[in-house]
C-alpha cells in the first residue's frame, strides 16, 4: 500500500459549484478537505455558510475576506480562520488572480450553504 499521495493542481478537475469560480477539490478524508481556489480579477465566493471550521491560506495575490460583519484585505502567505456556521466570502478587486488553499475540518457531511 502506498501511503505518500501527491496530487497536482493543474492536473485536477474544476468543480461545478454555485460560485461559477476555479475550484479544485484536491483531497478529502474524514479528517478534512483541501480545496484550491483561484479567483480572476472581479471573481468572487457569494456569501456562504459552511458547516464546519474553515481555513484559508493565501497562495498568491490579495482580495478581501469578508467574515460576518468583518471585512479585512488579505496577501500572499496569510492564514485567516473562518468558524464554522458564520457567514463568509472572498473576493478579488485587484488587477491579479488571487489564489488560496480551503482547508475544512472535519471534512463536511452537510453541503455549504449560498445566501
Amino acid at each position: 500500500m502506498l501511503l505518500l499521495k501527491i496530487i497536482k493542481v493543474k492536473d485536477t478537475n474544476t468543480a461545478n459549484t454555485p460560485h461559477n469560480v476555479d475550484v479544485r477539490k484536491l483531497l478529502s478524508h474524514e479528517h478534512g478537505s483541501f480545496v484550491h481556489i483561484e479567483l480572476r480579477p472581479g471573481e468572487e465566493l457569494k456569501m456562504h455558510i459552511t458547516p464546519v471550521d474553515a481555513v484559508f491560506y493565501i497562495l498568491e495575490g490579495n482580495g478581501i475576506v469578508q467574515i460576518g460583519k468583518e471585512i479585512e484585505n488579505v496577501e500572499k502567505d496569510q492564514l485567516i480562520f473562518s468558524p464554522a456556521k458564520i457567514p463568509h466570502k472572498l473576493k478579488n478587486d485587484s488587477a491579479q488572480n488571487f489564489k488560496f488553499l480551503v482547508v475544512k475540518t472535519p471534512a463536511p457531511t452537510e453541503e455549504t450553504k449560498i445566501l
